[in-house]
């Protein structure tokens, strides 16, 4: 009985330590700690489905702000979509998930956005201003590839073109977590272009 005790003991202390492991390195990457590390490399040469995180940004393979070609997933959540912005580099986006909104342009209008199913591919070379996301109650899950390092540049204006928001041209620009605007309704918990985000009736960037 005792050994038996001790077995249970030793299993339990191993598996608070994996756990502790696992979950400290996650609450770091949460509060602001070193990014995750990609699922694909030299040495793991496979990912499968359940490996990504399915409510939030999940680095495939390579690094967006390091020299070299890059993979990362992106998810966004009901209603949440970016805002208007634009990349220095070329990038190309596959649907995963659900039904990916898009719109070009600097003033943000959900009702110009075009919906691309899952399976469908857009191109985004590298200075075009646009916006995309989710406009439905499902969100939507996207695979973006692209060879970095690639800089994003917040490029939104209103009707009239005075810089609004996140544009670094705005001279009274909002708090973080300010911006309330949804696409087509209200928002949940999600992810945006670039990085996860926690909504309260709110899009991303």
């Amino acid at each position: 009985m005792r050994v038996s005790r001790s077995v249970a003991w030793t299993c339990c202390a191993l598996g608070a330590i994996v756990l502790g492991s696992f979950t400290g390195s996650y609450a770091q990457e949460r509060a602001g700690g070193p990014p995750a590390k990609p699922l694909v490399d030299k040495d793991h040469l496979r990912m499968m489905p359940e490996q990504a995180s399915p409510n939030g940004n999940t680095p495939v393979f390579g690094a967006q702000n390091a020299e070299g070609f890059y993979i990362y997933r992106n998810h966004f959540g009901p209603h949440q979509t970016s805002k208007p912005h634009f990349h220095d580099t070329d990038r190309w986006v596959t649907v995963i998930k659900g039904t990916w909104y898009t719109g070009d342009g600097d003033v943000w209008d959900p009702n110009k956005m075009v919906g691309i199913k899952e399976g469908g591919v857009m191109y985004h070379p590298a200075g075009l201003h646009h916006y995309d996301g989710s406009c439905d109650d499902q969100g939507v899950i996207v695979q973006i590839m692209g060879y970095g390092p690639v800089k994003t540049v917040q490029t939104e204006v209103d009707a009239a073109g005075k810089p609004i928001y996140a544009n670094p041209n705005n001279p009274n620009k909002p708090a973080p977590g300010s911006d309330t605007r949804g696409c087509k309704g209200m928002l949940s918990t999600g992810g945006r272009e670039g990085g996860a985000t926690t909504a309260r009736g709110r899009s991303g960037r």
